[in-house]
């Protein structure tokens, strides 16, 4: 507070409402100020752009009457021709053409350059287009129905700094560098029918963004190097759960945008937002095709300027790709063998990118051989990643899926809940002890899964890729710009990590004082009570689980399934028992298990066996021994001291 960027912010906050309110005046009034002191006024001959500013070449019209039409205004031939600097919003205000003329109110300036014959007018914010005569108000209206084409100069770094590395200068040529400014409006046929009128290729975003503006640039190119693709959730996108053997969460309604990480030459990144995908399932192909590869983006605008400190998902990602795997140039210096690739700070700042419609957006040229600057994912063991100090870091690994469960909870919407995953490798299940062999990865609702991913866990264990993870607090997390896929991308770095496949049976961490609340783990112990008011059995239907099955209208003594439209003759018995055991590993714990069973049986044998329920006696299960039962831990409490799980049933 008080420093210079704070006092910049508050002065040009006070310039920009002396503007709008002299504006104002001028509209409300009318006219044209009455005060004429100080008033520079100028025809102009010619416009063009320059990075960002507009520049009017003009000649300067003696103090003529107010009565006196501009047409008929004196050209002084001993004053010189003037350059005068509109700022964008200055030139947006003025909509100006060759031919009209403008008054500059005070306090304008002159400078004047050496070794140029032209001074320049600077500080024009106080400026009006004069139209006094019936043909200019005509022209006016004629004109304003169309946007005038402008010249733009593109102006290099290495050109304003002199650089002299060669391959710079063949890409200096004034005559490349001038393009004109199409028009805003025009359909779709044109521009793909004229893919080339997209013209000069440069390599730099931050000069694209100086040189062409927040509005976009639609006539120039950036070559960049495709570092991801991933999908963004966009805000309709929603998730649902259904029952049975169909998939727990589907992405069938979830409306997704493709999204570029991408990379210039000067080592900065870009996020670019391209076209909404029908299917997620596209992700993975996108993936393998573009990642890696320099493609041309043009018909860009600024979506958003983020820094840091805005977006950590964008730059936890952005940080595992810094620093550079191969030398990057530096904007300013002489782009020869020095250039940098250590000691550079990582980028604090990071444009997002979108596309405009009706334009050429992104052209990969997928024939061409995978770029130096690509930093393919590092793949490493699970124990290594544990084992990685830090926080909010990508990590990348390979795993066989146990387990998934649905976060249930029921204050938060289905379609923002979180799923657990969990997870092992060969480098868990080889550990003798100290780190867990199965680990929990939570997907949050703003990562993306393709249709393809969900129905492989629905269907069973599946080893699963998964990209660019987030680690830290002792937690990975699938957040937004994490990529999950059943094969394994055709780049990436094993880092010596080993990713043999699992050979044996996948064994879970028994149940001792180490274990925490929404892990699973392995459980055996001695039956010691039973939770006789919450036992209870239900028949599910056999072929898609629904346990609401009703009496078949037209044969009373048989079940039928509403959602298969059948009738059910082996329905499956489903029950559930809470029962207390003992465990040696946690004695001086109260361990309550809910114990769910399946019985796939004939109707006449599920009665017989309902009738043998009810009249069951409790005291034939007490004192038995429970062998190794896979359990969800739902809670741990230490007043009272009692630990809660639930049975059941791996992939």
């Amino acid at each position: 507070r008080g420093g210079l960027a704070e006092r910049l912010c508050r002065l040009q906050n006070r310039e920009r409402s002396a503007i709008s309110f002299w504006r104002h005046q001028c509209l409300s009034n009318d006219k044209i100020p009455s005060d004429k002191s100080g008033v520079l006024i100028v025809r102009i001959l010619e416009i063009f752009e320059e990075c960002t500013i507009q520049v009017a070449i003009c000649q300067q019209l003696e103090q003529s009457p107010a009565t006196l039409s501009p047409e008929d205004a004196v050209i002084n031939a001993e004053e010189p021709i003037l350059k005068v600097l509109f700022t964008r919003e200055t030139a947006a205000h003025l909509k100006s053409r060759p031919q009209d003329v403008i008054h500059i109110y005070p306090p304008w300036q002159k400078l004047l350059l050496q070794n140029a014959g032209v001074p320049v007018i600077m500080n024009t914010y106080f400026s009006q287009k004069v139209l006094r005569s019936e043909h200019s108000e005509a022209r006016e209206k004629t004109y304003g129905l169309t946007k005038m084409l402008i010249r733009k100069n593109i102006i290099s770094l290495a050109q304003t700094f002199r650089l002299d590395d060669v391959d710079d200068k063949l890409h200096q040529e004034s005559s490349d560098n001038q393009v004109p400014c199409a028009p805003q409006t025009h359909n779709n046929g044109d521009s793909k029918q004229h893919p080339s009128a997209v013209s000069a290729v440069n390599d730099s975003l931050l000069e694209m963004v100086e040189s062409q503006g927040a509005v976009g640039w639609r006539e120039v190119q950036v070559q960049v190097v495709i570092q991801r693709v991933y999908c963004l959730p966009a805000r309709e996108g929603h998730r649902s759960h259904t029952q049975g053997n169909k998939p727990l969460l589907s992405n069938g309604g979830m409306s997704c945008r493709l999204c570029l990480l991408v990379q210039d030459a000067y080592g900065m990144f870009s996020e670019v937002q391209l076209q909404s995908l029908s299917s997620t399932d596209d992700v993975e192909q996108y993936c393998r095709r573009w990642e890696g590869k320099s493609c041309c983006l043009a018909g860009m605008k600024i979506l958003q300027r983020t820094t840091r400190g805005r977006a950590l998902g964008l730059f936890s990602l952005i940080d595992s790709l810094w620093p550079p795997v191969v030398p990057v140039k530096v904007p300013g210096q002489s782009q020869d063998s020095e250039m940098m690739t250590t000691n550079l700070p990582p980028p604090s700042f990071c444009y997002i990118l979108t596309v405009q419609s009706g334009e050429i957006h992104v052209e990969v040229d997928e024939e061409e051989q995978i770029s130096n600057l690509y930093q393919p994912p590092a793949v490493h063991g699970l124990k290594e990643i544990l084992r990685t100090d830090g926080c909010n870091k990508r990590c990348s690994f390979w795993a066989q899926v146990l387990y998934l469960r649905l976060q249930t909870k029921h204050s938060v919407p289905i379609d923002q809940r979180e799923m657990l995953l969990f997870v092992t490798d060969s480098t868990l299940q080889n550990v003798v002890h100290g780190i867990p062999k199965v680990v929990a990865v939570s997907v949050t609702a703003s990562c993306v899964l393709s249709m393809e991913i969900m129905e492989a866990l629905s269907a069973g264990s599946q080893l699963v890729f998964f990209k660019d993870a987030l680690w830290g607090n002792g937690r990975i997390i699938c957040v937004e710009r994490t990529v999950l896929l059943l094969q394994k991308p055709l780049l990436c770095s094993a880092a010596g990590a080993d990713l043999s496949e699992l050979t044996g049976p996948v064994r879970l961490d028994e149940l001792d004082s180490t274990t925490q609340a929404s892990s699973i783990c392995a459980l055996r112990g001695t039956v010691v009570g039973v939770n006789e008011s919450t036992a209870f059995s239900w028949p599910t239907c056999n072929r898609c689980g629904n346990a609401k099955l009703e009496v078949c209208p037209q044969d009373r003594e048989l079940l039928y399934c509403n959602q298969c439209s059948e009738v059910v003759t082996t329905p499956v018995l489903k029950m559930q028992l809470e029962v207390f055991l003992s465990c040696p590993s946690r004695s001086q714990s109260t361990v309550k298990v809910k114990v769910w069973h399946e019985i796939r049986a004939t109707l006449f044998v599920l009665l017989t066996m309902l009738l043998f329920l009810q009249t069951y006696e409790v005291q034939s299960v007490l004192g038995k021994e429970v062998g190794l039962l896979n359990c969800y831990v739902h809670s741990i409490t230490s007043h009272p001291n009692c630990v809660v799980l639930e049975e059941i049933v791996l992939l």
